[in-house]
């Protein structure tokens, strides 16, 4: 093969990759951006299906010197919001393509969404979720009677593949984000949000693809336009940041985070452009408040909700928004469907975060009852013990001495200093830092990483 073929073979490859994965209604070169009426539209063609779900005052409100009211749109049938631009998409097909079928791309919320309604509506329905999306997710669209194929890494090769199959096969491929009637459908949440919370002054939405932030902005501006709009993204994924800063979406890196749902490496060429000249603020909250968020969420309002419906919570918590104490602001809790195994890690992050889940390492005597006491001096502070273990072999110096390392819970910041005072009054060698360390004393707290550990 010649030097120049060598050349041009990616040149071609590119090119039918382009062709593959053009989508006519999420065209970079001609975005549409939709209007109040396609919101208003949307509304009154999908009600009979879709929860109205309720707004909340938030018992955090007095905390955080604010009005904060939840809505709780993780109250859906599958669980998500999604289920709004699903069925909306949906009735606006023709009776042609409904005939044939739809196809999408998913790791799980939209996927459940498009197959629960398509069920409804009796329309044969294909998602296609990478093999890194959860099986609880999976057989629940299995359930729903869609076709699930479970292809490739991630979002980007699940994509390709189901825009491959839906132009081989005929079906309308369903952007899950940046489909006008998809956001249209979206937006519906903030005309529910401007009937159930009068003089609201700010309203937090999260940010994956966009397309919520697109629908809500639309419908709240064209009601109230004094009202902000807040964009609230995980740095591990920030990518509507990164669109603002340069002026057009652009893809960034994804890094695993809690707010899965918000992972999208790229926003939507609709998304954007509707959203661009909207949105008076965008945030991103890094993984511990959003485990935090987590965590009080369940404990303070006994709701169960995912990282990416707890990020506008988390942006509070953080001292974010400073500005909006005082003023009345909605957070919208996009979604629910948490994994269970992945629950378990946030609520531990999260105490972990607020200190309430605590390690130390600490050097005792190896003689009999000198555990014993360690654990009697512990009790005496009122601290549980959750975990502890016993390291001799790594002990450096005095073959008479254990390193016990515990896990135990406290009440908070104050309680943890107490307990750090009592160990270092009655031991030389400790630790509530990283690894251990012979005759230092440290006062910061480990990574949270290590917790798990």
């Amino acid at each position: 093969m010649s030097l120049l073929a060598k050349q041009s073979f990616p040149r071609r490859w590119s090119r039918t990759i382009a062709t593959v994965e053009y989508d006519p209604m999420c065209d970079k070169e001609n975005p549409q951006k939709i209007s109040f009426e396609d919101v208003s539209a949307a509304a009154y063609r999908i009600q009979s299906e879709i929860v109205k779900t309720p707004c909340v005052k938030s018992h955090m409100s007095a905390t955080f010197g604010m009005k904060i009211y939840l809505k709780n749109d993780f109250l859906q049938h599958t669980g998500s919001f999604k289920e709004r631009g699903a069925r909306n998409a949906l009735l606006l097909l023709s009776n042609e393509n409904k005939a044939r079928g739809v196809i999408s791309a998913s790791l799980g919320n939209h996927s459940q969404a498009l197959s629960y309604h398509a069920q409804l509506l009796k329309i044969p329905t294909t998602v296609v979720m990478p093999n890194v999306a959860p099986i609880m997710k999976i057989e629940k669209c299995r359930s729903y009677g869609a076709n699930v194929i479970v292809y490739g890494h991630d979002m980007k090769e699940a994509k390709h593949h189901a825009m491959s199959l839906g132009k081989e096969r005929g079906l309308t491929y369903i952007n899950g984000y940046d489909h006008p009637h998809i956001m249209a459908g979206q937006g519906t949440v903030g005309l529910e949000i401007m009937e159930q919370v009068r003089d609201v002054d700010a309203v937090l939405v999260p940010v994956g693809g966009g397309g919520l932030l697109a629908g809500v902005a639309t419908a709240i501006k064209h009601l109230k336009p004094h009202v902000l709009i807040y964009g609230v993204e995980t740095e591990k994924c920030p990518s509507m940041k990164q669109a603002m800063n340069s002026e057009e979406p652009v893809c960034v890196q994804i890094r695993s985070t809690l707010a899965d749902g918000l992972a999208v490496p790229t926003v939507g060429y609709n998304a954007f452009a509707t959203v661009k000249n909207m949105v008076d603020k965008l945030i991103t909250v890094n993984e511990d408040w959003i485990a935090r968020a987590i965590l009080r969420l369940i404990e303070q309002e006994k709701y169960v909700v995912e990282g990416g419906g707890a990020v506008c919570v988390a942006a509070i918590m953080a001292g974010l928004v400073p500005e909006l104490v005082g003023k009345k602001v909605v957070c919208i809790l996009s979604g629910g469907n948490i994994d269970t195994t992945i629950l378990g890690r946030c609520l531990e992050r999260g105490l972990a975060a607020e200190q309430r889940l605590v390690k130390f390492k600490v050097t005792v005597s190896d003689r009999p009852g000198g555990i014993a006491e360690l654990c009697k001096l512990i009790s005496s502070a009122g601290v549980s013990i959750k975990d502890i273990i016993q390291e001799r072999a790594w002990v450096h110096g005095d073959i008479f001495s254990v390193r016990v390392k515990v896990v135990c819970e406290t009440r908070g910041p104050e309680h943890l200093e107490e307990l750090r005072t009592l160990i270092a009054s009655a031991y030389r060698e400790w630790d509530f830092a990283g690894e251990y360390d012979a005759f230092t004393r440290r006062n910061s707290t480990e990574s949270l990483d290590e917790v798990s550990h």
